[in-house]
């Protein structure tokens, strides 16, 4: 566990909060737009989101252009930045990111097939009860709200074990 705490990972950043500013926008960006997914299709959330975006960016670009055209600027785009940043994947990114996919499918498939199909008595029986203990959960929730409160719990879980470790 400690390997993990030492990790330069953006992604152990976040769940850890080593910046505040950035898992805070990152974290209550996932729990609003999952929580508006109750009332709202996904296509709509994403299609509104998309819309702010364009809502901040139109204007910084109009007027990016207009002190082009007064000639107080000499004509750089507000985001180049982003434009210029190469987000194409190579032939063999492509390969092993679907090389990856299909080992977990395949791994997937052997493992529910085992598991129906009881090759293993202990390991079904343990599967039954896991999906016996699903339909209690499943009536009394949807998987949104299992998805809202799985985010809660990476982004609180990690934290609460870290200070918790320290103290004692």
């Amino acid at each position: 566990m400690a390997a993990l705490l030492e990790r330069d990972d953006p992604f152990v950043d976040l769940i850890y909060w080593r910046n505040v500013a950035k898992t805070g926008v990152v974290f209550t960006g996932l729990v609003v737009a999952l929580a508006s997914l109750f009332q709202l299709s996904a296509i709509t959330v994403l299609s509104h989101l998309c819309l702010g975006v364009m809502c901040v960016t139109f204007p910084i670009r109009f007027y990016y252009k207009l002190l082009e055209l007064l000639r107080w600027n000499p004509g750089v785009h507000p985001f180049q930045s982003y434009l210029n940043e190469d987000s194409t994947l190579t032939d063999k990114d492509t390969v092993m990111l679907v090389e990856e996919v299909v080992l977990l499918i395949a791994f997937a498939v052997t493992e529910i097939k085992r598991l129906l199909f009881i090759e293993s008595v202990i390991d079904s029986v343990k599967f039954v009860a896991l999906l016996y203990l699903l339909t209690y959960v499943g009536s009394l929730t949807n998987g949104l709200t299992l998805v809202i409160a799985a985010v809660i719990a990476l982004f609180s879980l990690p934290l609460l074990y870290k200070k918790q470790q320290v103290r004692y």
